[in-house]
């Protein structure tokens, strides 16, 4: 089996993946499929006797090249298996090497435990608990070891396998042959091994198929992988959309109704996991995916109950140009703000809440707006621990769209001085592209006003007349305590 998979492999992987497949490569890679994969429902991992189904590619028949590779990451894989251990390259970094992109980090696995890989590099340090990684650190780069992971259905031992009720991994630090890891892994096609030791790429689980057809498919019977850690659910849609591929039609159908389980994720987890779903360069697409799998809502609540059926509501609007505008700069290399990001994603819900405060509450609208300001980001942080370093940003470009308005005098140069006065601007643009009418005059008037000379910006302040007083609110009369009597 394995000569035939090499030599399916060898005539069509440098094919473009868009091309007709002949009826010989879908027959072999059908049967490869059923050799390597788990009956369905079973969540029982393939027997070791597996490897010998395993398809080995010689460094003739694929395209990844050490010099592709982090000199650090070859470093550890070269260490590693001078000290007797096997070590491979693996995930996302294999994979993105074999569709000719950069990869953003190189992860490896050994058969090294993180006490062994520890002995072994003095700039190593041990983390997680969940599941115990060795981080090798090379200055900013850091080089992220695994030891190959075996099934926990066959440990006794508490403190290396724990599982939750809803069947959530609570602890996953039982180790195996590569064969147990492949199969523990997510998805098929991060589930491909280099070795650096004879440049030849492993597949257990048929990922080079998967990859060439553009597809995203779990390792295993999804409910039960899903349930072991939900946040796969995320990864699936973030996968498809990074990598313009298809969810595989079983991979897909239990995320809606299992979405739910990202509840009992921690908000910690769930922030960074935002940021790489939104900041991915592919941010609207995933988005899209997220709503149609109906994983947007438990992360974002407090936006998604304002999700209307046509999709074409003020807030739909923003969110879609804020997120195709953070992948255009993404795209260019440009970095991106994720209190600014934020800051526009929960623009709508703050201003409904504001005036819903102000009419059933009597405040007037600026303070309903700052009390508005506190509850939303509140319950977005139920969700989502965005940190205060990033909450406070996102404040600061809130309070100035109540501000830029009021621009008489000398409060458009203070306001200019603002440090998120350039942020607070573009939020102040996007929302004059949707509302239109005077929001939109006021965006072109910031616009002109800044490109304008010291002479144009007089003449322009001096147009405005004289800014109406602002309303205040009667203050109570101090109450003063009688003078003692003599």
């Amino acid at each position: 089996m394995a000569v035939m998979a090499q030599a399916r492999f060898r005539a069509h992987w440098f094919t473009e993946r868009q091309q007709p497949r002949c009826p010989i490569f879908t027959r072999v890679a059908d049967f490869c499929r059923k050799v390597f994969t788990r009956e369905p429902g079973s969540g029982e991992l393939q027997d070791d006797n597996a490897q010998d189904d395993v398809l080995i590619v010689p460094r003739a028949q694929h395209n990844i090249s050490r010099q592709d590779i982090s000199d650090n990451a070859l470093k550890v894989l070269y260490r590693l298996n001078k000290a007797g251990y096997e070590a491979y390259l693996v995930g996302g970094g294999v994979r993105d090497l074999l569709l000719n992109k950069k990869p953003k980090d190189f992860d490896i696995t050994t058969s090294a435990t993180p006490e062994q890989v520890r002995k072994l590099f003095r700039n190593c340090r041990l983390i997680g608990r969940r599941f115990r990684l060795a981080h090798i650190m090379f200055g900013p780069e850091i080089i992220e070891v695994a030891t190959f992971r075996g099934t926990h259905d066959d440990s006794d031992d508490k403190n290396a396998s724990q599982q939750a009720n809803s069947g959530m991994l609570l602890r996953d630090n039982v180790y195996g042959s590569i064969t147990e890891d492949a199969y523990r892994r997510d998805f098929t096609i991060n589930s491909l091994y280099y070795s650096a030791s004879d440049f030849t790429l492993r597949d257990f689980t048929g990922g080079l198929s998967d990859l060439q057809q553009g597809i995203i498919r779990l390792i295993g019977e999804p409910e039960v992988r899903y349930r072991e850690d939900p946040v796969r659910m995320l990864r699936a849609v973030r996968f498809a959309a990074k990598l313009g591929m298809k969810i595989d039609p079983t991979t897909a159908e239990p995320i809606p109704r299992l979405a739910e389980l990202l509840n009992d994720i921690p908000p910690a987890r769930l922030f960074e996991e935002a940021l790489k779903l939104l900041q991915s360069g592919q941010g609207y697409d995933t988005y899209l995916l997220m709503r149609e799998h109906r994983l947007f809502g438990p992360l974002f609540p407090v936006i998604a109950r304002n999700f209307t059926p046509g999709g074409d509501s003020n807030m739909e609007k923003l969110l879609a140009k804020v997120l195709q505008n953070t992948d255009r700069r993404l795209q260019s290399g440009k970095r991106v703000n994720p209190a600014f990001l934020f800051a526009a994603m929960l623009w709508y819900p703050l201003v409904e809440l504001a005036h819903k405060l102000a009419q059933e509450s009597g405040l007037t609208y600026y303070d309903a707006f700052a009390l508005a300001m506190n509850d939303t980001l509140d319950e977005q942080c139920r969700t989502l621990a965005i940190p205060k370093r990033i909450t406070s940003l996102v404040r600061d470009i809130w309070q100035l769209q109540i501000r830029l308005p009021r621009r008489q005098g000398k409060k458009a140069y203070k306001l200019m001085e603002h440090p998120k006065f350039r942020a607070a601007f573009d939020l102040l643009l996007l929302r004059g592209e949707i509302e239109r009418g005077e929001l939109e005059k006021l965006g072109h008037w910031w616009e002109e006003f800044q490109e304008a000379d010291t002479q144009r910006q007089k003449t322009m302040l001096n147009s405005l007349g004289d800014e109406p007083d602002r309303p205040r609110r009667p203050r109570r009369p101090r109450k003063r305590t009688p003078k003692a009597q003599d």
